[in-house]
């Protein structure tokens, strides 16, 4: 396996198993606490649609020149990296709520105890269940559709998603808890570097430039960024007095 491939199932994996982690959370809160046929049947139907959706757009996506790819998918993986890494940043500085897992399961607990259960199919869980698992499904959609389709390797991204979500049911089945112990924030600030150095190395290659040394000048790119980032952070820790304390957001309403 090149570097090239290593980074790009690293990053995958990463940034699949955040999102995986996420759904798993309110499926798990709302399959709890209300009824899991329905809430298996959202979680069912959302798959079902990602499927539709990464068939479809797969082949318009590897259809493309390359030149044309790396800017579409540089400019796309850019505009992602940079929200997660602003978020990351915010977090790590303690300016931002950090992402708690057992609050949002409480949370999603405490709403779905407190809409009545209607008799028959429960359209609540359903709903609810389809909606988290859709919106953090397209989100691993597109990072496996842009990172495989620019490296010609739709397998191997995949097979890091797969390997991700796998992973994240394991060990949620496993413990039958919201998975708060997975570092999740500090993942989350590794996939937005990860993310906005591979958007500024595909988006310049698909616009002209060439690195010096090919796809040996990702690495010192990364490490470029993450530099940037920490910077940012203690900056930001020297100039905060207080943090500033959000309530618990929904996963299923985030984008990142």
């Amino acid at each position: 396996m090149s570097g090239a491939q290593l980074s790009l199932a690293i990053s995958v994996f990463l940034a699949c198993a955040v999102e995986a982690v996420e759904a798993f959370t309110i499926v798990l809160a709302v399959g709890t606490t209300r009824r899991w046929r329905a809430a298996l049947a959202g979680v069912g139907a959302a798959t079902l649609v990602l499927a539709v959706l990464i068939a479809a757009l797969g082949p318009a996506l590897t259809s493309l020149p390359l030149g044309v790819l790396r800017v579409v998918v540089g400019g796309l993986l850019l505009t992602f990296g940079l929200q997660w890494l602003r978020k990351a940043i915010l977090r790590a500085a303690g300016a931002k709520a950090k992402h708690d897992e057992e609050a949002i399961f409480a949370t999603e607990r405490a709403d779905a105890a407190a809409v009545p259960a209607a008799a028959g199919f429960d359209g609540y869980a359903f709903a609810i269940s389809f909606k988290a698992v859709l919106l953090e499904g397209l989100e691993v959609a597109f990072i496996v559709l842009t990172f495989g389709a620019n490296q010609h390797d739709v397998g191997l991204a995949a097979a890091a998603a797969a390997a991700a979500i796998l992973a994240v049911l394991g060990a949620g089945l496993a413990l039958r808890a919201p998975l708060a112990r997975v570092p999740e924030n500090g993942m989350k600030f590794v996939v937005g570097v990860l993310l906005t150095s591979f958007g500024i190395f595909w988006g310049a290659e698909g616009a002209g430039a060439s690195w010096p040394g090919g796809e040996a000048s990702l690495a010192p790119l990364v490490a470029v960024i993450a530099l940037a980032a920490l910077a940012m952070v203690a900056e930001i820790k020297g100039r905060t007095a207080a943090p500033i304390i959000e309530a618990p957001s929904k996963t299923a309403e985030e984008v990142v």
